[in-house]
This record gives structure tokens, C-alpha cells and sequence, in this order.
């Protein structure tokens, strides 16, 4: 390559790389002047209650004698979005509770490490300042099974009863002879420089419930996707996931307390090679006491996507004979 040709070269690659950087500032800039609208927006429909100096999203729907605290999965951006339709339900008979831990819808972020004893302790501290007693009946999603576990076996008398939607329960990994999953730390430089908004304009379906039409509202739906561009995978999601393998560790030896109800819906999977599936697993974990029942559902990991009027109803009848 002559001299001229290489030196023509390097201005368009310059050029380029001028024309990357200033987009990429721009976008920057649009995306973080759209997320304070959109916080103006979409103010929290819940109470915010303050603990450790930030401050918890705590939302409440509904009566009844059994007190229901739902707990979200991993990532789940929004949860009292994400549980709406199966808020709806429950809440037509039982006093049914969201709280969003840092880091998770309208929540603050926190700058304590995202370990089992620090987010219970949170969670309680939370309904405690909301003036929401117990004893509570956990609904935990996905990975909330561990950390309902652990509250049930540190503070039996909170507990009432625990229901779980799809739970990870700390003894999974040994079973299905699995590693705790993990996240790059990058993932949290994410949400600040707009990419977690840009992916959610680009791949919607990627971050909304998958369900029929008319489940979530479109106001919820829009609602969820400005939530996941402030939040999406942000330092406390990623810590969270990366506290998974230590939280285990401290709860591997703990079991459902046997005086203790627990109420199951898991996903129908078949058996892998060593005839082991999601069924196999939690009949090994109900093993100890009565009251323990499983129901498995054909459907997504978030069960309660599809299945909140089922899922309420079972409920319903559940706690009706405790």
C-alpha cells in the first residue's frame, strides 16, 4: 500500500471512529435524559419505606387473614409489574405484598454486598416499616426458593407457609450435578451507557411476560420496558447473581421446616440421562411432614405468566386447609 492510499485510509478509519464515538455519546446522553422522564413518568404505585438509608418499594393489594409476600427470580426487572395478573387474583382474598429488594424496580441501588443474610434481612426490615406483619406466607419465584428457605429455617415463627413458583432450592446444584450460574461484571456498566434500553427497544419480546393477550395491560407492558432500561442488569442484579454459589453454600444443609406448609408449582420436564427432573427433585425436598403438595404445570419457567388464575385458585385451597 503507498503512502497516500495508507494515509486516505487512516482518515476514513478516524472518520469512522469520530462518527462511532459521537453516536454512542449521543445516545448516552438521549438515553439517560429519557430515563428522568420517564421516572417522572412512571412514579412508584407502591410505598416507598426507607432501610439503610435507601429507599424499598413495598406494594399491597387486598385483605384477608393470610398475608402473601411475593418474592421475585433473578433479573426480573419489575416484579410488582412482572406479578400484576397474579397480584389480581390473590389479592381477591388474601392481602398479597411485593417488595422489590435493591436493585429491582422502583428500589434504590445499595452498596451492600447482595448475600442471603443481607437481602432476608432487608426484606424484613421492609414489611416491618410498611407495618405489614406476619406470620407471612413466602411466594418465592426462581432463585427467592433460597432465600425463602433460609428465612423459613432462621425465623419459623414469621412463617406460615411458603409457596413456591418454579423455586431454586439450595440442594439443586448437587442433584442435577450443576455449577451456580454467574455474571460478568461488565453487565453492570450496562444500564448507564444505554445499552440495556437499546436492547429493549431492539428485542422486546426478550424482556416482557410472554402470555396471552389482554394478561398484562399496555400500560403495564410500557411501563415495564422505561423500568428495565434504568434497572436492567444492574450492580446489585449482577452481585446477586454472582452471591448465588456462596448462598447456597450457607443454606446446602437446610431442608423445609416439617411443621411448615409448602405448596409447590414446578415446570413438566422430562428426565434427563440419569432420570432426574424438576418432579424427581421436589418430591425428594417434601419428603419430611404433611402439608407438603406439588403441582406441575406445562409452561415457561414463570409459571405465573400463563397460569395466575390456576395458580391462585390452588392457592386458595391450600391455605384454606392449614
Amino acid at each position: 500500500m503507498s503512502k497516500k492510499k495508507k494515509r486516505r485510509f487512516l482518515t476514513v478509519l478516524k472518520t469512522i471512529l469520530l462518527v462511532v464515538i459521537s453516536a454512542l455519546v449521543i445516545w448516552f446522553v438521549c438515553s439517560n435524559l429519557l430515563t428522568i422522564y420517564e421516572k417522572n413518568k412512571y412514579p412508584p404505585i407502591g410505598e416507598l419505606v426507607e432501610i439503610d438509608g435507601k429507599n424499598m418499594h413495598v406494594y399491597t393489594k387486598g385483605e384477608g387473614k393470610n398475608t402473601i409476600v411475593l418474592l421475585s427470580g433473578l433479573g426480573t426487572t419489575a416484579p410488582v409489574l412482572d406479578f400484576e395478573p397474579l397480584v389480581n387474583e390473590l389479592a381477591k382474598k388474601n392481602k398479597v405484598v411485593v417488595v422489590e429488594a435493591f436493585g429491582y424496580g422502583w428500589s434504590d441501588l445499595t452498596g451492600k454486598e447482595r448475600t442471603v443474610e443481607n437481602i432476608i434481612g432487608e426484606l424484613r426490615a421492609a414489611l416491618q416499616a410498611a407495618n405489614i406483619n406476619g406470620p407471612y406466607v413466602l411466594m418465592p419465584h426462581s432463585i427467592s426458593g433460597i432465600y425463602s428457605m433460609y428465612y423459613a429455617n432462621t425465623y419459623p415463627e414469621e412463617v406460615k407457609a411458603i409457596i413456591g413458583i418454579d423455586p431454586t432450592l439450595p440442594q439443586a446444584l448437587n442433584y442435577f450435578d450443576e455449577s451456580a450460574p454467574s455474571m460478568p461484571k461488565y453487565m453492570s456498566y450496562l444500564v448507564p451507557t444505554g445499552v440495556a434500553r437499546l436492547a429493549s427497544y431492539i428485542t422486546p419480546d426478550n424482556f416482557l411476560p410472554i402470555a396471552e393477550d389482554g394478561a398484562y395491560s399496555n400500560t403495564n407492558l410500557k411501563t415495564t420496558k422505561a423500568v428495565t432500561a434504568w434497572k436492567g442488569y444492574n450492580k446489585n442484579v449482577v452481585s446477586e447473581a454472582n452471591e448465588i454459589k456462596d448462598n447456597i453454600k450457607k443454606t446446602e444443609k437446610m431442608t423445609f421446616p416439617a411443621d411448615i406448609p409448602v405448596l409447590i408449582f414446578t415446570t413438566k420436564k422430562d428426565m434427563n440421562n440419569h432420570g432426574k427432573s424438576n418432579i424427581t427433585f421436589y418430591k425428594d425436598q417434601l419428603n419430611n411432614g404433611a402439608n407438603k403438595k406439588l403441582v406441575s404445570l406445562d409452561g415457561h419457567h414463570y409459571l405465573h405468566w400463563k397460569y395466575f388464575k390456576e395458580m391462585s385458585k390452588t392457592v386458595n385451597e391450600f391455605l384454606k386447609i392449614q
